[in-house]
């Protein structure tokens, strides 16, 4: 494991978006002023087979909202932008989470899975979960407005002998279905009538971290087997059990058990501010976790990475 200790800033937490933080032209400013933006995302491309830099430039919001496009595309966004701020600071995060797809990039910023590796990993996971289930057949929805628990068990009574249930909780207030289509549409229809603010459908291809990815979960813990992994030298807490794993193969278990598990984002970002946390780096395209993150406590800084500006707000609040 590097020793990094002496530059590790304990007061400081990095995350990494995923899915849904996707848009056109993201990271254009940080990629005119540092070549390290398409450097990484050119080594994507010659994974993937796929121009990404181009297509995050130039492609249409439908085609990069299409997973097996958005899950490289997001892990080289979230790997460029930490790649900048290494080579422009000295300062390392005494803990790291990514949001679902994003806790690859986490673990490549932790030394824990190389680069390339990942790149090939996040497309084949990609691959199984859109053909674990045919378009149309599921879908997502965002819940706004109801506590927790009664989106549950609303979830619980609507399934109706198919699939239903909580996939990412993502802020107090605001939790995520997944599940086969018409009984998401079913659970949207009682949590308005419960009360619930709003029920959004997601313009998602495959209906994420369900029941429904078990399929692509199976065949995906044999891909994860293949792949070198190391312990991270950067504390990285999982979205399955918000915890910190040092050994290998407790994190291949992690990553397969994530496909079909909820996210569980606000307890995510509890433990680090538990943790002594008071900065929060957004590191990627967007600022999705941001926004929610202000949601789940106040009292931590948040600083959203995506431009030079943001970069440079960080550095300010840690000189």
């Amino acid at each position: 494991m590097p020793d990094i200790q002496s530059n590790i800033n304990k007061e400081l937490a990095f995350v990494f978006p995923g899915q849904g933080s996707q848009s056109v032209a993201m990271l254009d400013e940080l990629g005119a002023r540092h070549r390290e933006v398409a450097a990484t995302f050119e080594e994507a491309s010659d994974v993937v087979g796929r121009d990404l830099w181009k297509l995050s430039r130039e492609g249409a919001p439908e085609d990069l909202a299409q997973t097996e496009i958005t899950q490289p595309l997001m892990l080289a966004g979230g790997v460029a932008v930490w790649r900048v701020w290494t080579q422009t600071s000295g300062q390392k995060p005494g803990v790291m989470a990514g949001h679902s797809l994003g806790e690859y990039s986490a673990l490549v910023a932790a030394g824990a899975l190389r680069y390339v590796d990942a790149v090939q990993l996040v497309a084949d996971r990609a691959r199984l979960m859109q053909q674990a289930v045919p378009a149309g057949t599921g879908a997502m929805a965002a819940i706004l407005g109801l506590d927790d628990e009664i989106v549950e068990a609303i979830c619980r009574e609507m399934a109706e002998k198919q699939v239903v249930a909580a996939a990412n909780y993502n802020s107090p207030g605001q939790l995520v279905i997944a599940g086969h289509a018409a009984a998401v549409e079913r659970a949207m229809t009682a949590c308005l009538d419960a009360g619930a603010r709003r029920a959004m459908k997601l313009p998602v291809s495959v209906p994420s971290h369900c029941a429904l990815m078990g399929p692509a979960a199976l065949e995906f813990a044999e891909l994860v087997k293949g792949v070198d992994l190391a312990a991270p030298s950067i504390p990285v807490l999982h979205n399955v059990d918000v915890r910190a794993r040092d050994d290998v193969e407790s994190i291949r278990t992690a990553l397969v058990e994530q496909l079909s598990a909820p996210v569980r984002w606000t307890a995510t970002v509890r433990e680090m501010v538990a943790m002594g946390v008071e900065m929060l780096a957004e590191c990627g395209p967007g600022r999705v976790l941001s926004g929610l993150g202000r949601r789940i406590d106040k009292s931590a800084q948040w600083f959203p990475m995506d431009s030079e500006a943001g970069l440079a707000k960080l550095q300010k609040a840690m000189d």
